[in-house]
């Protein structure tokens, strides 16, 4: 227990000084200052997971829940953080656990907990307006708001998008995609000719012809968002959709391979290929009996939905045939975008010759929104637009996420680590075969799957009582989601806790 406190005391100091502003650490400084003090904050970092409660969640966490369950639903909260005293990769929750955090928040911290880089952008004085000032970006936008994007978003966009819309999450980002493709559809149907007062008219009560029978291919097991038009593209969990109504759009199979990929070549190829057959007849399908297929929307690697991943065979086919039937290509990234596969968009990896025709973005980029190639954009405003479009303030933050990913190589140790974790995950594949199978990833963007969903929890809830925090994904998988920070040595401390577990299970 000294131990175990004196270690919370001396990661809270530590932090306390990096964020010290008399230390001067935090104005304006050239490379090797920041470099230093990247390099001060992953020694900061405890060495390794500590527990102190009997259970997970502690008694803090348990009287919190019990408090805010008397203002909102709180079935879905796992445990209260301590987030001034959470560092690099670790969390701390607020009884004091100190856990290895391979879930990064639903793989949305990039840097990791109370990054340098990030406390930096909030101190500095030129972006004090930003963080103060929310304005309503499509009519009152602040006057440095093309250099953020260009420092930002514009710097680190896919090949062949060169338009970004910013949104607030990912959700919306997703959803405002579908109009824009939906709007393209229909600007391109009229071939320039102006809107008829019927358009005008029974748009306003969701009739035709000013309310089109369009729509968009999604796939089984995906997941987009919780919104309406996205939640009708989402697949993965009955109870993310019950009770809810949602559109009659066309719905393909995603594939489903067998593994190990490198023994079962041929059927997996054959399954790609019955994919993209029957996603062809359901475009056909839907377009004869009017009810056109304006745009697809898939994701490179299903997160929520179990972590399936398409080959990239799979996905070059599906680019041509949505090109071949002008549908809107809409690559969903808004998990694996920012780095975690080792690029900074996972389509990257497919080797297209011709890129998605928009790009969704959020969770690990700090702001939502989406990369669009120039055709889609809308000939009138207002048609995408809310009232705040995003927020500059996490502009200010992203720009020092990519300068950080850039200066530190994060991406070629994303790389790096995930070939050793992936290696770590095989292993327990191979000694634990009755327990564990199809080990999978790119980057630290990884899984593997449990014989059943009782044993994937009971692990889960193991590995938090051994300090590591985790989560699932489809149907008995556990999924894991680092940040970007997150190196051999985080790594080596999961899979060793990661084996232990699975020996305890097989004893």
């Amino acid at each position: 227990m000294v131990r175990y406190n004196s270690l919370i005391v001396a990661t809270s100091k530590r932090l306390r000084v990096i964020n010290d502003g008399n230390l001067n650490l935090f104005g304006r400084r050239n490379n090797s200052t920041a470099a230093k003090i990247s390099s001060d904050y992953h020694l900061s970092e405890p060495k390794e997971p500590l527990i102190r409660t009997s259970t997970i969640p502690g008694p803090k966490s348990l009287e919190l829940i019990k408090q805010l369950d008397s203002i909102q639903l709180s079935k879905s909260v796992q445990l209260f953080v301590d987030y001034e005293s959470s560092i690099g990769n670790y969390l701390c929750d607020a009884d004091g656990n100190l856990f290895l955090d391979i879930y990064s928040q639903i793989s949305s911290i990039p840097l990791g907990y109370n990054h340098p880089a990030l406390i930096e952008a909030l101190r500095d004085p030129a972006n004090t307006s930003a963080f103060i000032n929310r304005p309503a970006l499509g009519i009152l936008p602040p006057k440095d708001l093309v250099n953020r994007l260009k420092g930002s978003l514009l710097s680190i966009a896919p090949p062949g998008l060169n338009e970004v819309q910013t949104m607030a999450c990912g959700s919306c980002s997703v959803e405002n995609a579908l109009k824009a493709a939906f709007i393209w559809y229909q600007t391109r149907i009229r071939d320039g000719r102006e809107l008829t007062p019927e358009e005008m008219e029974s748009t306003l009560v969701n009739q035709y012809p000013g309310s089109p029978y369009l729509t968009i291919l999604s796939f089984k097991h995906g997941f987009h968002g919780r919104t309406l038009g996205a939640l009708s593209c989402t697949h993965s969990k009955y109870i993310h959709k019950l009770d809810v109504p949602a559109f009659d759009w066309p719905i393909a199979p995603y594939p489903i391979y067998k593994y190990p990929l490198e023994a079962n070549e041929r059927e997996n190829k054959a399954t790609d290929d019955q994919c993209l057959e029957e996603i062809q007849d359901l475009i056909e399908r839907f377009n004869k009996k009017g009810r056109p297929v304006a745009g697809l929307i898939v994701e490179p690697i299903q997160g929520e939905g179990g972590d399936n991943r398409g080959s990239n065979y799979f996905f070059q086919q599906l680019r041509k045939i949505a090109k071949s039937h002008q549908v809107v290509f809409i690559c969903d990234e808004v998990q694996t975008g920012c780095g975690p596969t080792g690029k900074f968009w996972a389509h990257e990896h497919w080797g297209l010759d011709n890129p998605p025709d928009i790009v969704t973005f959020s969770k690990k980029m700090l702001t939502g929104g989406y990369f669009y190639k120039g055709h889609l954009r809308p000939d009138q405003s207002f048609r995408i637009f809310n009232t705040w479009l995003g927020d500059p303030s996490k502009l200010a933050l992203l720009e020092k996420v990519i300068q950080v990913v850039k200066r530190d190589n994060l991406l070629e140790s994303i790389i790096e680590t995930g070939n050793q974790m992936l290696t770590g995950l095989k292993e327990a594949e191979s000694r634990f075969p009755n327990l564990v199978s199809k080990a999978r990833g790119i980057g630290t963007f990884c899984a593997i799957d449990f014989n059943t969903a009782e044993l994937r929890n009971e692990v889960i809830n193991r590995l938090h009582q051994k300090g590591i925090h985790c989560g699932g994904s489809g149907a008995a998988s556990l999924r894991i989601r680092t940040t970007l920070t997150f190196n051999n040595q985080h790594n080596n401390i999961f899979i060793d806790r990661f084996h232990k577990v699975l020996a305890e299970l097989n004893n």
